[in-house]
């Protein structure tokens, strides 16, 4: 398909809902070095501390499956990521490509953080909004999905943009966005089968809402990133210190994107493997190397089919895969310029510029309760939203437990050429840790205070549980998410569609129209019942909530049945 045209020419406005720019203009949606302790780096040179690492994980052997020679390896690889520029700045963790930063965002940038977003949590307990279900552990700050864009409800600027200045004073002008019709829904091409109701949780496009992102300018790298369009559910007068402060971050996390979107861009980016496998063998090999007098005998059994089956049985708990050896580690080879695509942001999208979700929540823990149960497995939004990638920043954690953030990965079953016996399939869970289903758990990474983690959207990830470390005392841990739209493509954003909130659009007229003064001086149940009588549009608070229910209920059918569908992609295993 063709580029959009202009600003205004949006999908889900003037483009179908699953327009797509072409898929070389996208990155697809849907790990080197181990958390080491802050400044543990040079660690890794320090041979009685590499000798103590090294008996660690050979005691755990048996239960991971490591060899001295695979110990060799990481040690040797860990020392050459160690020595290359900067190695604490941006660290690929898993080869998904998950990276990890303890020193990408400054600490003065991190009080700042703190110290603005104190008035979002100063509130009275009437104003706090605590996350449906969450039984009162996640506290949201600032979350996208409340006043979302709703199609066939919300108003959106045909032929204008809206910044920080204005958005408010122009809320409910522009026209409302129509419902998306129902082929829209799909992916192009994408066969249907089974009834609407059936098929509702598994279309990838909403009809009925889409997150949406702030406008990002990068016109000067010199000056960093400007948020050019209200962040949504951050009033853009009352926090323009916060407004500030997220510049900042954005401006901070982007080499972090740079390097996770880095090898979406271009294979000759990926990182060659570090073991080849190419056959599965065993040792020991009974149904091979034992005699025939060890193992179940025929003389015990009345019937020879069960004897056959006993036998086989017998093979299969014997038999061990050998685990494939990593060799000796090489560095990997330079690549010509021209050859690796290195993904740059400001480069690449300066005249553009990006388009971002933003999303700040706290989870609140207490004595009376303790524990969090961490979370699904799941991407982020739909593919309203387009997210590419992600990005969290841990600024504030207090008196909980080690805290961590799985993933997990489909593999590339249709190019996987290994040879094996027929019916032999135990070698997947022992080498490769997946059963016939192609989904791999590529392991998890510490959520300490001070890191930013970030990846591409082809990965799903998981909250894990945590609870107080002190359970006498509440604890918490707060963060600030980060959504990238695919710089690709451009979605309706705050810069087309002005605020919807009720609340601010009344406090707006109060403040600037003739009579205001009359108006500010009528008790609050009045003022609250004349703006309450307004139409359908803006949106009050209660309402917004309960829409925000609609949402989450449409997303978690989703996130269900994405997950099945995700852990439905199996190894075509060829029996011959």
């Amino acid at each position: 398909m063709s580029s959009q045209p202009d600003r205004f020419t949006l999908p889900g406005f003037g483009l179908p809902l699953n327009f797509s720019p072409g898929e070389q203009k996208l990155f697809r949606n849907a790990l080197n070095a181990d958390d080491l302790a802050d400044g543990g780096v040079q660690y890794i040179f320090d041979e009685a501390i590499a000798a103590k690492w090294r008996a660690e994980a050979l005691a755990t052997s048996a239960e991971r499956d490591i060899s001295e020679a695979m110990i060799d390896y990481c040690i040797a690889e860990l020392r050459y990521n160690a020595n290359q520029p900067d190695p604490t700045a941006i660290v690929t963790v898993y080869n998904g490509d998950v990276v990890k930063s303890d020193i990408a965002v400054p600490s003065t940038l991190q009080s700042a953080l703190e110290a603005a977003v104190k008035p979002l949590e100063v509130v009275s307990s009437r104003e706090k909004d605590w996350h449906p279900g969450s039984d009162e552990k996640v506290l949201d700050l600032v979350h996208p999905s409340l006043f979302p864009l709703i199609y066939g409800r919300s108003r959106i600027l045909p032929h204008s943009l809206v910044g920080l200045d204005d958005c408010i004073k122009r809320t409910a002008e522009g026209v409302v966005i129509p419902i998306p019709p129902e082929e829209e829904a799909w992916v192009e091409s994408s066969p249907t089968y089974g009834t609407d109701e059936e098929n509702e949780p598994k279309k990838p496009f909403s009809r009925r809402f889409q997150w949406l992102p702030c406008e990002v300018d990068l016109s000067s790298e010199s000056e960093g990133a400007q948020i050019t369009s209200y962040i949504n559910n951050l009033h853009p007068e009352r926090h323009r210190d916060l407004y500030d402060v997220l510049e900042q971050l954005i401006t901070c996390v982007i080499p972090l994107w740079n390097r996770a979107l880095t090898p979406l861009a271009s294979r000759s980016s990926l990182q060659p493997l570090r073991i080849e496998y190419t056959g599965c063998t065993y040792d020991p090999d009974p149904e091979y190397d034992a005699p025939e007098t060890e193992g179940p005998q025929q003389v015990d059994f009345a019937n020879e089919d069960d004897w056959y089956d006993a036998r086989d049985q017998w093979y299969k708990n014997t038999r061990r895969v050998v685990q494939p050896e990593p060799g000796v580690f090489q560095p990997p080879a330079k690549k010509p310029e021209d050859e690796a695509k290195v993904v740059d942001l400001w480069k690449d999208y300066r005249q553009r510029g990006l388009q971002v979700v933003v999303k700040l929540a706290n989870i609140h823990l207490s004595p009376e309760q303790p524990e969090y149960g961490g979370g699904t497995w799941h991407v982020e939004g739909k593919l309203n939203e387009h997210i590419c990638a992600s990005a969290i920043y841990y600024y504030s954690i207090s008196n909980i437990t080690s805290s961590r953030l799985a993933f997990r990965q489909q593999s590339d079953t249709d190019t996987i050429d290994i040879s094996y016996e027929q019916d032999h399939h135990d070698w997947l869970p022992a080498v490769f840790g997946c059963e016939n289903k192609g989904v791999q758990e590529v392991g998890s990474v510490d959520t300490r205070q001070g890191r930013v983690i970030a990846w591409p959207n082809i990965l799903q990830h998981r909250v894990q549980p945590f609870k107080l470390s002190d359970p006498s005392k509440p604890g918490h841990r707060k963060i600030v998410a980060l959504f990238l739209v695919d710089p690709g493509i451009k979605v309706v954003s705050t810069a087309n569609v002005p605020c919807q909130q009720k609340e601010w659009w009344a406090e707006k007229v109060v403040a600037e129209r003739k009579h205001a003064n009359a108006i500010a001086e009528l008790p609050l149940e009045l003022r609250e019942q004349i703006f309450g009588d307004v139409d359908d549009f803006p949106i009050g608070l209660d309402e917004a909530k309960e829409l925000r229910l609609e949402l989450m209920e449409e997303r978690k059918r989703w996130v269900v049945t994405h997950g099945e569908e995700f852990e439905q992609h199996e190894f075509s295993l060829c029996e011959h």
